[in-house]
Parts: C-alpha cells; structure tokens; sequence
C-alpha cells in the first residue's frame, strides 16, 4: 500500500495487483447519518442518489452508458459515518471511471424535476424497508442502544424531511462536509505509473477546506422497543456494548463473535437452529463506529417460539459472562480469521475498501502481517477485559412482530450484576 497526497492536499492511497487486469476505484468522504441533525436526517443518503441523476456533461442514462460501454460498473453506499463512490473496471478503462466520478462528484447539476423524482425513489426505499421488518429491527435496535443520539439516526432518513430538501439544501451540506480534509481516494488493482497524474487532473483544482466537527460518544441506553407489525415471524434484536474501530479490543471482538454468532458452527447457530429448530436466520454481529461499537444478536422466529428463543439468547449470554469463550474456541478462532484476511485480498473491491477506510477513519493501515500478528496476540485475559466492557450496561432489545407479549418482561439488567461478581 502507497500513500501520496495531492498538490492540494488531497489523501491518495493505492495498491498495486499487477496479476489481474481489473481497477478498482473509489472517492471516500467522511460523512453519514451521524453527522445529520434531526432537520437534515437523509440528507447524506440523498446527495449519494443525486450524485447519480446528471452532470454538466452527462444525464443520469449517460453516466451509466459509460459504465455499461466497457463493461464495468459503478455504484455507492451511505452509512453512518462515511459515504463511498466507486467504480470497477478493466484497467485500460480506468481513465474513463475517473472521469465519470469526478464530473459527479465536482459538477453534478441537482435538478428540481431530478430531485423531485429521486425523492420518491428513496421514499419507496423506506417503504421498503419498513415493508422487511428483519431490516427494520436493526434500525430499532440502534434507537435502544444509542437513544436521541445522532448514531440512532436513520440512514435512509425520515419521510417528512426529505419532501422538503433543495437543491441549495443539498450543494450547502456538501460545501459543510464535502471537504478535501474529508475525502479520500483508494484505488486497488492493475495500475500503472500514470495514475497519479490522472488524478491531478480530474481532483487538482479541488479546493473546498474545512475543519471536521467534533464527535460526541453515544451512552449506551439498553432500552426496550417494539414495533407492532402483523408479519409471520417476530424479529428480535438483542444488543450489548460493542468496541470502536482499531481500538486494542477490536480483534478480540471479531474473534468472540465469531464464536458465539458469527458462522455456521457457531454457538447460537448450533443451539437455536441445528439442534432445536426454532429459526432459519439467526446469527451475531459486531458494528463498530470511530467511538463506539454494538455486539448485536438477531433471531427470526415463528411467535410461538419467540419466548423460547429469547430465552435461550439470555441463556447463552449468561454462559458468556460467566464462562467467556474457550481455548478451543480462541485457537479456532485465530485460524478462521487468518484464512478469511487472506481471502478477502484477492478482490481488488475488497482492497480498495479496505484502504479507503482505514486512510478516512483511522488514518493508518495495518499489513497483513501485522494482523496476523495481532490476532495470535490475543489472549484469554483480552477476552475477559472485554467481556468486562460488553457486560457492563444493561441489555437493549428491538422486536418488530405481532405481539410484544414475550419481552415485555425480559430482564435487561441481571447480567451487569452477574458479571460484576465473576
């Protein structure tokens, strides 16, 4: 990995594969739903779709025709603390993916009829969303976790404030956030010396400055909501104090995960589903956000089971804080992600992703080595400093379904007090 900066500034990180003949390429810009107020909420989500919807020199069909023309593709994604343009192509097409993205990123036009139109688009994306309750829950489960904070904030943004953004709404929170201190370009693939000159070209006369705001880090509410929706299965969400990206307990976190949710042979996915039967989809998760984190576990289950699942959730979770994971569970652990680190490097997508967030979020990049080296490095007194941190607030839970009837009751405190005495 290589990282130059731009006569303006501007963040540049590469890696060159010269055994393939793809590109990847990406424009990163560090903002999300968390840097929304209650005002503005989608306002990130919505300048991600117009970026899309026509330039000065190109209409929205055109932008894709140059894709489609060399059988490439481009897209984006908004989540809650960065947004990313990208585009993959053979590598004698790269110059074209750059100068489609940079006229969208530099001098996309914001058309009122455009905008009208796009606005229905997303109001049909939140619709449905809200119309798939197993998306829906997860968007719940963070109001139980993070409250009025903005990380609670829906990405996709709420109905009522998107009918009534501008144009000049728009162009004005990418003056705020659309900043050269903001924005990174990773690219990853078959590149040639050339690139950085293309580069100056297209993002040279870049010049939009400012300083980041300042982040405040979320408390963790553990509180219980439910969302009656008539639907043939209960949608659970039960959510425990996760850690930030690249913090000391990052990689403890995946390797806990992984033992408890995180894969087929998994705890959970060999209680609840293979030896009982009670869900098809049931598994954990680590989010992690630059001061914070959730370990979440989600099950879907007939209404029913919904009691005797959740109740062997919590028993599971018992078992956790009392017992940790074990040492077989930590040394197949290591083993797993080893592999899985190794098998994520050989997609030039994946490489451009992963050095386009560590340069925007952490400003660093580990090799492949190093976490290699960090992940044979954890031991079991990490794993309980860890269980320590996870235990230490009183479970958030998120139901979307018929009836709230089997967590009403469901204690949300008990473990807190019985890993203090562990």
């Amino acid at each position: 990995m290589e990282k130059t900066v731009l006569s303006n500034g501007l963040r540049v990180v590469t890696e060159k594969i010269p055994t393939g003949r793809s590109v990847s390429f990406g424009i990163w810009v560090k903002t999300g739903s968390r840097n929304e107020t209650p005002g503005n909420n989608g306002i990130s989500h919505f300048i991600e779709h117009m970026l899309f919807k026509g330039t000065d020199r190109f209409s929205a069909k055109e932008i894709a025709e140059q894709f489609d023309a060399v059988g490439g593709n481009v897209n984006a994604f908004t989540a809650k603390e960065y947004t990313c343009y990208y585009a993959k192509v053979l590598d004698e097409h790269l110059p074209i993916a750059v100068d489609v993205l940079a006229d969208m990123f530099f001098r996309s036009q914001f058309d009122p009829e455009e905008l009208s139109k796009e606005k229905n688009v997303i109001l049909e994306e939140i619709a449905m969303c809200e119309d798939t309750p197993d998306d829906l829950v997860h968007d719940l489960m963070c109001a139980a976790a993070y409250g009025e904070h903005p990380l609670a904030y829906s990405i996709l943004g709420l109905k009522e404030r998107l009918q009534e953004m501008t144009p000049d709404d728009l162009r004005g929170y990418m003056k705020r956030r659309y900043t050269i201190e903001n924005t990174v370009i990773s690219v990853a693939g078959n590149i040639d010396d050339g690139l950085i000159g293309l580069l100056e070209k297209h993002f040279g006369s870049f010049n939009v400055h400012g300083a980041d705001d300042a982040l405040t880090a979320p408390d963790f509410h553990g509180d219980l909501l439910f969302h009656r929706k008539k639907t043939e299965q209960n949608h659970i969400c039960i959510s425990l104090p996760g850690v930030e990206s690249g913090g000391a307990l990052q990689y403890p976190m995946v390797l806990l995960n992984n033992a408890f949710g995180g894969g087929m042979s998994s705890r959970l996915f060999q209680e609840i589903r293979e030896k009982r039967g009670l869900a098809y989809s049931v598994y954990s998760y680590h989010s992690s956000q630059a001061d914070s984190g959730l370990f979440t576990v989600y099950a879907g289950t007939a209404p029913k089971q919904t009691k005797e699942v959740t109740e062997l959730v919590k028993e599971m979770l018992y078992e956790l804080a009392v017992k940790g994971i074990s040492e077989d569970e930590l040394r197949k652990g290591k083993e797993q992600m080893k592999g899985s680190l190794i098998l994520s490097l050989e997609s030039t997508s994946s490489r451009m992703n992963r050095i386009g967030k560590n340069e925007l979020m952490l400003g660093r990049h580990d090799t492949l080595d190093d976490m290699i080296t960090k992940i044979a490095k954890v031991t079991m007194e990490d794993m309980n400093r860890l269980l320590d941190h996870m235990f230490a607030h009183p479970l958030a839970v998120a139901m979307v379904g018929s009836t709230d009837k089997a967590i009403a009751n469901v204690r949300r405190d008990d473990l807190v007090l019985l890993r203090s005495t562990v």
